[in-house]
């Protein structure tokens, strides 16, 4: 605002509002300052040009108007200029001190000052009062120590830093400045019981290190191994206790640096291996010439350390190989590499049975008996938690070839015989079992020529859980050895067990054949054909028919046909009959024949199946082609069917139209309702052949078929 002076009278002004809009100023009497009006905003909208306070700022900075030139420099003449210089400053310091005295910048400002001018009593003054405003600041101390330093004061220099220590324990660069102090003044002694003092509160890595480094700049090897020796204490790590080795391999002590890795595999343990330990340990056997003690510790860390973490353990473990060993060994490095893989599937899912078949293949390739032992025990440990036998079917190949291994390739007896027996105590016989396990247990009791073992665990079998398998494997057991008697017991146990099963009556019954007491044999048929349920009994009245034959009972086959015939009306049993009386060989034999087709044709007039029927005319066709006459041929042909096209309409599923579909049917002659048919059958064949004479280019079958129903 603008204001004017007694006695003048100034012209009219402008003020400056917020928006950049002028205004009028009114003028006031003489002698007293002008009071603006106020003008009234008609435009409230803000302005175009918004200008910011940091724009304003920024401008004021660029333009430097408030720059103020340089002080003057003053030239001291004498004493009294000088005291009245320093009085001014150190006025000016205690004022800035007074103002903010948690301004350590301040302070220190102050004793340099006091420094320059050689007061060092007056800056040590300045020091203290600062410490005793803030004791934790770090510069301070440094600033003090520093400047004791410059002034060679070495015993306030080691007061003070004396004093650090104890007061800030925890900042390592007071410990490296003080230590460095007394090594520059050669005071030996002195560093390392600073060193000493500082070891106490066990700081990091790397002060350990600048202790070691400066008894070994002193030459001083064996107190440097006493270091070594609290620093990996201190300091557990698997870099520091290479450290250690590689100290003791420099200087020569080749004993001390495998003590020391033999010291830290021990300390470390099966729970926290590294591979970088066995790598160095393995580098520095091999720099000693001892190859086979690399191998060793390689194959010990490989066995031990999960494969996701053993990269570079085998990357070296390879390259030695390469360069020190020979093909087995190669291929060893591979068998590890995939063994690791093996441990890590099985570990990750004990059940997944494929991962431990593939791992004990690797194993057994191995010739060490108790390793894959070991894995096989560790493989049947994981039975399957579902008593299932979907999901045992895996599983028990496991016991198949663990046993297995045991008699070929451990040619171990009593141990196999321990496996068969602890694998078929394991199976819930009362849900299910496996024959297979049965049979090959019985099978190697046979091989040590055990006869009393294998006929034990096979009736223990049948009698836990009987199976069919099981009971033909027994039979095939005591067949081998003749003992008839005891498969005539077990096919009764077995048929008592499977009444239905119709190879077994057939097994049975043809046993008795061979043994030549076919009243037995015909018995066992009559007792199989009586059965309520079969699962194959044409297969059944087949093998009865064809004993009777071959025992050249005709009789007796004609009666089985006919009772098989009052059962079934297949077209296959009648001529099947038809061909028995062909080939029985007597006198009468054709008419026979031509008796049971006449029969047969007669039987399955009301048959549905056309084909059927049509197949048995084709079969009497035959007979009569051979060995009919001429009349018989000519009636034979009558009764064959005519083939004609159709064409019936489809439905699909949900009942909608589906269009229509062309079939072929049959129509026999002897079949009345099928007259009228026949008829317009031949009026078409009729019609067609005039077609054919009157047009020859025009094709009649497509006509025919359009105007067959």
């Amino acid at each position: 605002m603008l204001g004017g002076r007694e006695g003048h009278v100034p012209q009219e002004g402008r003020a400056w509002d917020s928006r950049g809009r002028g205004g009028k100023m009114a003028s006031t009497a003489a002698g007293k300052q002008r009071i603006p009006k106020v003008a009234k905003v008609k435009n409230k909208a803000p302005a175009e040009v918004q200008i910011t306070a940091e724009q304003l700022l920024r401008e004021a900075k660029e333009r430097e108007l408030e720059l103020l030139p340089p002080p003057p420099q003053q030239k001291i003449t004498d004493e009294e200029e000088l005291n009245d210089y320093k009085l001014r400053k150190r006025k000016t310091f205690e004022d800035n001190i007074r103002k903010n005295r948690t301004v350590i910048s301040n302070w220190i400002k102050y004793a340099q000052w006091e420094e320059s001018l050689k007061e060092i009593q007056r800056a040590r003054s300045i020091y203290e009062r600062a410490l005793d405003v803030d004791y934790r600041n770090v510069t301070l101390w440094l600033k003090y120590a520093e400047m004791e330093m410059k002034t060679r004061q070495v015993n306030h220099a080691r007061n003070i830093w004396d004093r650090a220590i104890t007061t800030l324990p925890r900042v390592n660069q007071f410990w490296y400045k003080y230590t460095y102090m007394e090594e520059m003044l050669g005071n030996v002694a002195g560093a390392r019981q600073v060193f000493e003092r500082w070891m106490e509160w066990q700081p990091e890595e790397q002060s350990w290190h600048s202790y070691i480094n400066f008894e070994l700049r002193y030459k001083e090897v064996d107190r440097a191994r006493t270091i070594y020796e609290r620093f990996v204490i201190v300091h557990p790590d698997v870099k520091n206790w290479i450290k250690y080795a590689r100290f003791e391999e420099k200087h020569g002590y080749f004993a001390h640096a495998r003590k020391v890795f033999e010291r830290a595999v021990e300390f470390f343990g099966e729970d926290h291996m590294d591979e970088h330990l066995y790598v160095a340990f393995a580098k520095f056997e091999e720099n000693q010439k001892e190859f086979e003690r690399v191998r060793v510790i390689y194959k010990y860390a490989l066995d031990r350390i999960p494969k996701h973490e053993a990269q570079e353990l085998f990357k070296n473990y390879t390259i030695f190989e390469k360069k020190f060993g020979d093909r087995r060994g190669i291929e060893d490095i591979i068998v590890s590499k995939r063994r690791f893989q093996y441990e890590e599937e099985v570990k990750a899912n004990p059940h997944n049975y494929d991962a431990w078949f593939d791992y004990l293949r690797l194993v057994e390739s191995d010739a060490n008996p108790d390793a894959v032992r070991e894995v096989y025990e560790r493989a049947i440990a994981n039975v399957p938690p579902i008593q299932e036998k979907r999901h045992w079917k895996r599983y028990i190949y496991l016991w198949i070839n663990y046993a297995l291994y045991e008699e070929l390739e451990a040619k171990d007896p009593e141990r196999t015989r321990q496996v068969y027996q602890a694998c078929v105590e394991l199976i819930p016989h009362k849900k299910f079992t496996f024959a297979k396990i049965w049979l090959l247990y019985a099978q190697f009791e046979i091989r040590q020529k055990n006869l009393q073992l294998a006929r034990r665990a096979l009736g223990a079998s049948v009698g836990k859980s009987p199976k069919n398998k099981l009971f033909k494997g027994y039979i095939e057991l005591e067949l081998q050895l003749r003992e008839f008697d005891r498969c005539r017991k077990l096919y009764e146990k077995f048929l008592e067990f499977a009444p239905e099963n119709c190879t077994s009556w057939i097994k049975f019954a043809e046993l008795e054949t061979i043994l030549g007491d076919t009243d037995r044999a015909r018995a066992i048929y009559e007792l199989a054909i009586g059965q309520p349920r079969l699962d194959m009994p044409e297969v059944l009245w087949k093998s009865y028919i064809d004993f009777e034959i071959e025992q050249e009972e005709y009789e007796n086959t004609r009666n089985l046909y006919r009772r098989l015939l009052q059962r079934t009306q297949h077209v296959k049993v009648w001529i099947s009959f038809a061909q028995f009386e062909l080939s029985a060989g007597k006198d009468d034999s054709l008419s026979r024949c031509r008796q049971i087709y006449e029969e047969a044709n007669k039987t399955m007039r009301n048959c549905e199946e056309k084909e059927e029927r049509l197949m048995l005319l084709e079969s009497w066709r035959n007979f009569e082609e051979e060995f009919g006459t001429e009349s018989s041929k000519e009636r034979v042909e009558k009764l064959m069917p005519e083939k004609v096209k159709k064409r019936r309409k489809l439905q699909a599923e949900d009942g909608s139209d589906a269009g229509w579909e062309e079939y072929y049917d049959y129509i026999f002659p002897e079949d009345a309702a099928n007259q009228p048919n026949l008829k317009l059958l031949a009026m078409a064949k009729l019609w067609k052949k005039q077609q054919q004479d009157d047009n020859p280019e025009r094709d009649p079958d497509k006509d025919l078929d359009e105007s067959s129903p």
